[in-house]
């Protein structure tokens, strides 16, 4: 049976496997693989690119020291989104990181960042001058909420995760992640109710 017969969970579990087994290039796989989500998923909840990588290479690396004791309980995904999940949310207490974005800091990363610089020279400077008002007030708002509410939008909202998932992740009931999302979403809106006028 080749790889392309294995489900995804399926072919998770036997990276796993074989880190387990000392294969570093399988972890190697594991993370190449888990990295953009990941990613995005810290990124929305520090809103800053160094803070992501400190907290990245935080997280692959508690991942790696602990692959041993992983039992597979619940999936690998599941697992490696805990950690990423709860060493951000320590990383922002300890730093007390409720601020905002620095409208500032955001245009000099997006001045800095070719690939969305070549993007935008290629496109409909109207619409991309609109898109990019939008999403900075998107982020404001996110970086409002609190950071339990803005790991549950982050999930949910942007990274397309179930409550259930959620909910393992978090190490909490579906009911409470549906609360949280309810009155987070309540928020954002009141937040951004001045873009829907």
């Amino acid at each position: 049976m080749t790889d392309g017969a294995f489900t995804e969970k399926e072919q998770d579990r036997l990276l796993v496997e074989r880190s387990q087994a000392g294969d570093t290039a399988a972890f190697d796989s594991l993370v190449l693989k888990f990295t953009p989500r990941l990613y995005a998923l810290v990124y929305n909840m520090t809103a800053n690119r160094e803070d992501t990588a400190d907290v990245l290479q935080e997280v692959f690396a508690r991942a790696y020291r602990s692959l041993r004791k992983f039992r597979g309980e619940s999936g690998f995904h599941t697992w490696i989104h805990s950690i990423a999940v709860n060493l951000t949310l320590n990383f922002l207490k300890r730093r007390n990181r409720r601020q905002m974005i620095s409208l500032e800091e955001m245009d000099t990363a997006v001045e800095k960042d070719s690939d969305y610089m070549e993007l935008a020279a290629a496109s409909d400077p109207v619409r991309e001058a609109g898109l990019n008002e939008l999403q900075q007030h998107l982020n404001h708002a996110l970086q409002q909420l609190s950071e339990p509410h803005r790991a549950v939008v982050i999930m949910f909202d942007i990274q397309g995760m179930a409550h259930a998932e959620i909910g393992k992740i978090l190490g909490t009931s579906e009911g409470t992640i549906r609360s949280r999302l309810h009155y987070a979403h309540r928020q954002l809106k009141g937040l951004l109710a001045d873009l829907m006028n």
